[in-house]
């Protein structure tokens, strides 16, 4: 969890968000569930991300139609296909993104 989201994730409103998110899709991976396989839901996603800019916005933090119930598989995968380690420039050079 990175540094200025960890208030917000230890607040009573996402705690009680989450655990209400995660019982209203019944507990199972959603992701998986469209794959036909029945998955543990283990880990609520914020599909759009949050940041330092958008950390106090319910709508983005708090909204449901935000959220995703995901296994621990699925939310890595999520991820992985969100964070690039090199991108092209726009002279076409290939640049390394530091984390």
């Amino acid at each position: 969890m990175k540094k200025f989201a960890e208030s917000f994730y230890k607040s009573r409103r996402w705690q009680e968000t989450r655990d209400a998110y995660a019982k209203s899709v019944g507990g199972l991976c959603e992701d998986c569930l469209n794959r036909g396989l029945y998955s543990p839901g283990e880990i609520v996603h914020h599909v759009r991300p949050i940041n330092e800019k958008n950390i106090d916005n319910p709508n983005i933090t708090l909204s449901w139609s935000n959220l995703r119930l995901l296994c621990r598989s699925c939310h890595e995968a999520r991820h992985r296909k969100s964070q690039k380690r090199y991108y092209f420039d726009e002279l076409g050079r290939l640049v390394s993104v530091g984390k």
